[in-house]
């Protein structure tokens, strides 16, 4: 599990898939949460403008990331 900081009180799906490397822009983030197997907490997750905080962990095909700040 690798640890993702943040700064601010919450990110984005979408800002948080810019933030580790997945996609290289916004426009993008709408497909890669249709393509992509994405859980926030074990639920499953598509909206791009789903909130995310520290303590949360994020899971992506078979990468999963911990949120702190």
């Amino acid at each position: 599990m690798r640890c993702v900081k943040i700064t601010t009180d919450y990110i984005t799906l979408g800002q948080f898939l810019k933030f580790i490397g997945l996609i290289n822009n916004g426009g993008e983030a709408k497909i890669a949460v249709k393509i992509l197997k994405i859980s926030i907490n074990d639920c499953p997750e598509d909206r791009r403008g789903c909130k995310i905080y520290p303590g949360d962990k994020v899971k992506v095909d078979k990468n999963c990331y911990f949120v702190e700040n």
